[in-house]
């Protein structure tokens, strides 16, 4: 099965691997020369750095070439769900016990990022709100035990 992306979060590893192949990798064999040029490689902390930096690069970009080429892209502009929570959904939701309120967005799994309230697909939040509408409440498994929220909002915003 082909990992799910938006499209916005394929724009995003696009924008990354431009910017490795073009502007990280030119500069880090730069280093590697100037490093060489310093003369003996076998005590040459520079070098060895540019080395390794080189490696983590060239990781990267496969990383990211394998992604994209084996990624399925949704266009969240194109999903007509209406109130219903799908991929893609940014979901409002309110503490029923404390009236806390958080929004989320449903998000393939290489994209999500808690500190965005970008969400995976496949955590347990999204798995207990896909299916769901506006109004639903849900009971989600905590760390610290079961809570439950009240969807307030549903939107798909591209």
């Amino acid at each position: 099965m082909r990992a799910p992306l938006t499209s916005k979060g394929a724009t995003r590893l696009r924008d990354e691997l431009e910017k490795l192949k073009t502007v990280d990798r030119p500069r880090v064999i730069e280093a590697i020369a100037e490093a060489r040029a310093h003369g003996d490689l076998k005590e040459n902390a520079e070098y060895h750095a540019a080395r390794e930096m080189q490696g983590f690069i060239e990781g990267r970009i496969k990383e990211l070439e394998y992604t994209l080429s084996h990624a399925q892209v949704i266009d969240i502009a194109s999903l007509n769900a209406g109130s219903r929570i799908v991929f893609g959904a940014t979901v409002e939701l309110a503490d029923v016990d404390t009236d806390d309120k958080v929004t989320y967005t449903i998000v393939g799994d290489l994209e999500s990022d808690i500190k965005q309230r970008l969400i995976s697909i496949s955590s347990p939040v999204a798995r207990a709100l896909i299916g769901k509408h506006e109004g639903d409440t849900v009971t989600i498994e905590a760390p610290g035990g079961q809570r439950e929220f009240e969807i307030t909002g549903v939107s798909y915003i591209p």
